[in-house]
């Protein structure tokens, strides 16, 4: 079946820190409306390879295309430019702020008078928020009263509010307990059937194999192999994460 043109596609991404390659011609895509597990041992270069596409990083060779065409992102500038938001595991929210304040951080609506629109906020936040977590009523407190999985809502939101069509998450789940990140798992549900595409950065194989379509699995700097995750077991994917091979029916 032909899936049409990725979202995105990071080719032959190779960056260096002193002499030592963290990653090393490394290929992955992403198609709209799919999620993409990025797995590896701490080191193995799969946080190097997504701050080249978040602009944190710019990598020593090779090309990064959005949509077919080929891009430069030289800082996290350009990358929202091209619609590629960053969720880190901080989530970058003021605590003393409500939802809607942390929703306008820097991009504030203000009224014709200059004044900050402070409704007009509010509004717009509970739109997107109606949209992607409509069990959310906590509009009224500051982000820090809010649980886990609430405020990754928030910093969710905040990202497509403003356009994002490429979603990097960066385990997301990893301070939930499970109710949350099955909060979480729906967010990203919902994300998938707005055509977003997610890069999920994760070292959980469980909610690899329960969230993504497909596993990137990098070891030393170097792409394993990348799998369907309904075509292969939680063992497959852990012989690739230790062993650095890709399972027999994959390969």
């Amino acid at each position: 079946m032909d899936k049409g043109t990725p979202l995105v596609e990071m080719r032959d991404i190779s960056i260096a820190f002193g002499g030592i390659k963290a990653v090393d011609h490394v290929t992955v895509d992403l198609y709209p409306g799919e999620v993409v597990g990025l797995l590896g041992h701490n080191g193995a270069g799969k946080s190097t390879l997504i701050k080249c596409l978040s602009g944190a990083y710019r990598a020593d060779s090779g090309q990064i295309l959005i949509n077919g065409q080929p891009v430069e992102i030289a800082n996290p500038r350009d990358a929202r430019e091209h619609n590629i938001e960053t969720i880190y595991q901080t989530l970058a929210l003021a605590d003393n702020l409500t939802a809607a304040q942390n929703l306008f951080l820097g991009r504030e609506l203000v009224n014709a008078r200059g004044f900050l629109d402070e409704s007009a906020m509010e509004a717009e936040t509970r739109k997107i928020m109606g949209r992607l977590n409509p069990n959310f009523r906590k509009f009224n407190v500051p982000v820090s009263a809010l649980s886990g999985g609430q405020r990754q809502s928030v910093a969710i939101a905040r990202a497509v509010y403003f356009n994002a069509k490429i979603l990097i998450m960066d385990e997301p789940t990893a301070a939930l307990g499970p109710h949350e990140t099955q909060m979480v798992a729906e967010l990203i549900q919902e994300l998938k059937t707005q055509g977003l595409g997610i890069f999920l950065i994760e070292h959980d194989i469980h909610s690899v194999m329960k969230l993504c379509d497909r596993a990137s699995v990098m070891k030393n700097g170097q792409l394993v192999g990348t799998v369907k995750v309904d075509e292969v077991t939680d063992e497959d994917i852990l012989g690739m994460i230790i062993l650095g091979k890709k399972p027999a029916k994959a390969a």
